[in-house]
């Protein structure tokens, strides 16, 4: 299990100017619904930025503390 406040750090260490919603789907905190805008995906194919929020939580996955996540992403208007 991870809090939110840790998930969402491990976001933000990744991609500083990045906004986060997240939602504990379960109430179990191991699977989440994620949506996060930030600059680092311009030009990011939908693949790629997945890749980049996968590769952000990796040890959280690795170590069971994150079963799942539901991402959705976005750039900044």
């Amino acid at each position: 299990m991870i809090t939110e406040s840790e998930f969402t750090a491990l976001l933000q260490t990744a991609f500083p100017d990045a906004e986060v919603a997240l939602h504990d789907k379960t109430g179990m905190s191991d699977h989440f619904a994620l949506w996060i805008s930030t600059r680092a995906f311009e030009g990011k194919t939908l693949i790629q930025r997945n890749q980049m929020v996968y590769q952000a939580l990796d040890n959280a996955m690795k170590d069971g503390r994150i079963h799942a996540v539901e991402i959705k992403t976005d750039v900044p208007v």
